[in-house]
């Protein structure tokens, strides 16, 4: 019989987590131009990323950070906007959420993607609140796969920008810089 813990930490699958939240832009939530003020999305790209997080975590999370804030297109008053997450990569406590945000009218049309972000969520003990071990992420399409695999480099830009590890260390980095081809 397998111990518990051992099945607490299987791997999970994208899927399991995944999280779509959808809102109408009305206007207490724009400026004075009639677009969707940015504070107000990147709260609820924090909280879908949130409950994704959660999910894959099984347990309470905490943002530990933001990074690659893109806000590519306008929201216009009235849009509806649905918010989609997904785990990209997990790592010993924390996971990395890569969040998109599409736009569309009303009556569902004029689709578009607006913006994106990644999110990185670490995942708390009930009790003691400290980062707890989380399960392992198993990528099942070419998609995700990609995601998974450049989440490292991300993760090693963010210890790097964060003084938490030295660019020297970033080996991942390093290594895209060794792959890309001298120009003249």
């Amino acid at each position: 019989m397998e111990n518990k813990k051992t099945m607490e930490l299987e791997g999970k699958k994208v899927s399991e987590s995944k999280t779509i939240m959808t809102e109408m832009i009305m206007p207490n939530d724009t400026n004075p131009l009639g677009n969707l003020m940015g504070g107000n999305l990147l709260r609820w790209m924090d909280i879908v990323g949130g409950i994704c997080a959660g999910k894959h975590c099984e347990a309470h999370v905490v943002t530990a950070s933001v990074d690659h804030v893109s806000f590519q297109k306008p929201i216009k008053l009235g849009d509806v906007i649905t918010i989609e997450a997904r785990a990209t990569r997990a790592f010993t406590t924390s996971v990395e959420i890569y969040v998109e945000v599409f736009a569309a009218d009303v009556k569902g049309k004029n689709n578009r993607m607006c913006n994106h972000a990644y999110f990185t969520f670490v995942g708390l003990n009930d009790d003691t609140l400290k980062p707890k071990a989380i399960p392992s992420l198993v990528p099942l399409t070419r998609d995700e796969q990609s995601l998974y695999d450049s989440a490292l480099r991300r993760r090693e830009l963010r210890l790097v920008l964060s003084g938490r590890m030295k660019p020297e260390q970033a080996s991942g980095i390093k290594a895209l810089f060794a792959e890309a081809p001298a120009k003249t």
